[in-house]
């Protein structure tokens, strides 16, 4: 059964809502937005990452229905009764069961204005029923045990290079994984 909320001009589908552009949030000028913050307070201009190399594609080695696949998100995902994330510069990762219900997924970054889909859709940044399903119907061979998730809004470069990327590379590692799919936030 479809209906229309005139006040906040979307439609419900059911169990979807589906926003009418006019209901959609605007966007964020982020690094603008950033820029004017650094200037506000004072600081240097940020620094935004630039990589020295292109990255390196490699080709599979076998079929996706015999592959391992895991997950990284960035949009500061964790499960009920876990820690959530440090609003500041959290370069810590979580551990998310591949088996953990949608509901028991929570969201905690430093870039809350980016959350609204996520708290409405937890699959729009952790794909975790999609992905269940590709495992259900063979298009994939296996699914990671536990999927990772991190905040990506992590100004420091170092701790970057020096905390967070060695924590998921061995937790990537550890999981024996052929493929790797990032959503970043």
């Amino acid at each position: 059964m479809t209906s229309r909320d005139e006040q906040k001009g979307s439609i419900r589908d059911g169990d979807y809502m589906v926003l009418s552009p006019e209901a959609l949030p605007m966007p964020t000028a982020y690094i603008e937005q950033t820029r004017r913050q650094y200037d506000s307070l004072g600081y240097p201009p940020y620094q935004w990452f630039e990589a020295e190399d292109a990255p390196v594609l490699t080709k599979m080695s076998k079929p996706l229905s015999e592959s391992k696949l895991g997950l990284i998100s960035t949009a500061g995902t964790y499960v009920a009764g876990q820690q959530a994330y440090y609003y500041k510069d959290d370069a810590s990762i979580r551990e998310i069961p591949s088996n953990t219900d949608m509901s028991d997924l929570r969201f905690a970054h430093i870039m809350e204005n980016y959350l609204v889909e996520a708290w409405q859709d937890p699959g729009v940044v952790f794909p975790i029923e999609a992905l269940r399903k590709l495992d259900e119907d063979g298009t994939v061979g296996e699914l990671a045990e536990e999927f990772l998730a991190c905040m990506g809004g992590i100004y420091s470069q170092r701790r970057v290079n020096e905390e967070l990327i060695p924590q998921l590379e061995a937790a990537v590692d550890r999981q024996q994984l052929d493929l790797l799919l990032l959503v970043p936030l």
